[in-house]
């Protein structure tokens, strides 16, 4: 039964398959319409319109949020909106605070000695000022630096008979260390942000969709370029395309999830090498009834987004790239990439982006199971119509022979033995 199941599955095979060809000219240039370049926005040569990416292969989403009427809900979160900013303003509002708190205190330095006359008693060696050496503005403005960054050069100080200069002294002491704090942890978690460690982590151009173990499957490769591991990675890949319900409502970008092993624990990777991710297009998969056909009309997106923590770090990190209808190529599969080599395993990453054909059914899922179900049906019926008319054929054989006064071939054969036998012995 095994066997007769599997040729049929073979004769389903070979009906209507793509055929290995070594050097198969794209059908971009069989109709001499010119080939696109930009691999994250290819058109193919139906006449697609180009379509806007819902997120690049970068992991940048384009989305931009317009309208937004409560802006004061981003200065209630202000460390995630300035850890959030680009560097360029980062570094311009980290140096703005400084500078605005030195000159503002040093403002209050120089007010003080100006309301205590100290800068009219600058030559009296009998007056003794709030703070000693401090002549104008810009000597209370190093003053205030002084006093904020703890440098403490000992040339101006403040004296014990000046109580406005000592809460004064107090109150930059506080807030200073309160500024340092909110800005010095907004540069670290900046600096330290996992956004960088993404970059060392591959995702193939395209993806291929192909036979694997007997099953149509949704396949594309991920790799990392780091020795140091991500920990308890895991991958998610959603279908993003628009879908109008029975009711009539349009749901633009409608978010389908695609099960790349969550129920049998294979979207938690061991990303040592480059892997295969893999989805079993089976009857919950968004592409069941998606044939090469219908791939070649559709307008879909799938974003695949890979998440761990940093093995170095501790922090989380996620990478996220997407494929688009055009980056789906039907009937390939991926070239390995890991060889073995003495004492270790060398993976070349010139071909992780590479695939070749292979030999694919060009029908959907659906008809696939369905002539794979129907051809064992029809093995088992042959094999049953096989038994059955053997049967047939014995039961004929015995009614013939009892019409002609002859018992049974199986009959005769031993009770006639037995009675010439018996015959033939000696009385």
């Amino acid at each position: 039964m095994a066997g007769d199941s599997r040729i049929f599955m073979n004769q389903d095979m070979d009906i209507g398959v793509t055929s290995r060809e070594p050097k198969k000219i794209p059908k971009q240039a069989r109709d001499d319409v010119p080939i696109a370049t930009d691999r994250t926005r290819l058109i193919s040569a139906e006449g697609k319109k180009p379509r806007q990416r819902y997120m690049e292969k970068s992991g940048k989403c384009n989305v931009h949020h317009g309208n937004v009427q409560e802006t004061y809900r981003y200065l209630s979160d202000l460390f995630t909106t300035l850890v959030d900013l680009k560097w360029r303003f980062n570094l311009l509002v980290f140096t703005m605070v400084y500078t605005i708190t030195w000159l503002f205190f040093g403002f209050i330095w120089w007010l003080i000695a100006y309301i205590r006359g100290d800068l009219d008693h600058l030559e009296d060696e009998n007056w003794i000022p709030c703070v000693e050496n401090l002549s104008g503005f810009v000597s209370a403005f190093l003053f205030s630096i002084e006093t904020e960054t703890t440098i403490g050069y000992g040339y101006r100080v403040i004296t014990e008979k000046c109580p406005e200069g000592i809460v004064l002294l107090l109150i930059q002491a506080i807030l200073g260390s309160i500024v340092n704090a909110f800005m010095v942890g907004c540069m670290f978690v900046k600096i330290s942000q996992p956004k960088k460690r993404a970059e060392t982590l591959m995702f193939s151009n395209n993806a291929v969709i192909s036979m694997r173990d007997e099953k149509l499957c949704l396949m594309f490769r991920v790799g990392d370029l780091r020795n140091s591991h991500i920990v308890e990675a895991s991958i998610r890949a959603k279908l993003i395309k628009s879908k109008q319900t029975k009711e009539g409502e349009f749901i633009p970008l409608n978010q389908t999830d695609i099960n790349v092993g969550f129920d049998t624990g294979d979207d938690r990777l061991f990303l040592v090498s480059p892997l295969i991710i893999s989805h079993e297009i089976n009857e919950k998969s968004p592409f069941w009834e998606m044939s090469r056909t219908q791939l070649e009309k559709e307008e879909f997106e799938i974003v695949v987004i890979l998440e761990g923590m940093v093995e170095a770090t501790g922090m989380t990190c996620q990478a996220r790239s997407s494929y688009m209808d055009t980056e789906v190529l039907w009937g390939h599969r991926f070239t390995p990439v890991l060889t073995l080599e003495k004492d270790f395993y060398e993976v070349d990453y010139n071909s992780f982006h590479s695939t070749y054909e292979t030999n694919t059914p060009v029908c959907c899922a659906k008809e696939l199971a369905e002539s794979r179900r129907e051809g064992q049906l029809l093995s088992h019926l042959s094999s049953a119509t096989l038994l059955s008319g053997g049967r047939e054929a014995e039961t004929a054989k015995g009614e013939e022979e009892e019409e002609e006064g002859r018992e049974p071939a199986g009959l005769n054969g031993a009770n006639g033995t037995a009675g010439e036998v018996k015959e033939d012995m000696p009385v």
